[in-house]
């Protein structure tokens, strides 16, 4: 693992907390599917970064999740007032 790995699960896990913050402390629900999307993006660099062999179906599924909570997000940022 280089330092620009390591920075950018830095900066992938400081998303997920204030992705939360977001959610908690000003009630906004996109904050928990921004969240949920980096915490699979810290997961998956994490499994790589740590050489561990995860099962590429599960990684699939798990980019799949990913992609439906960040347009979840997406969305309810749009239709926000």
């Amino acid at each position: 693992m280089n330092l620009l790995d390591l920075a950018s699960l830095f900066l992938e896990g400081l998303v997920v907390l204030l992705a939360l913050m977001i959610a908690v402390s000003k009630k906004r629900r996109y904050g928990y599917l921004i969240a949920l999307t980096f915490a699979i993006y810290v997961f998956y660099d994490a499994t790589r970064f740590l050489f561990l062999n995860v099962d590429q179906n599960l990684t699939s599924v798990l980019f799949l999740v990913a992609s439906i909570s960040i347009l979840g997000a997406v969305w309810l940022i749009y239709r926000q007032r």
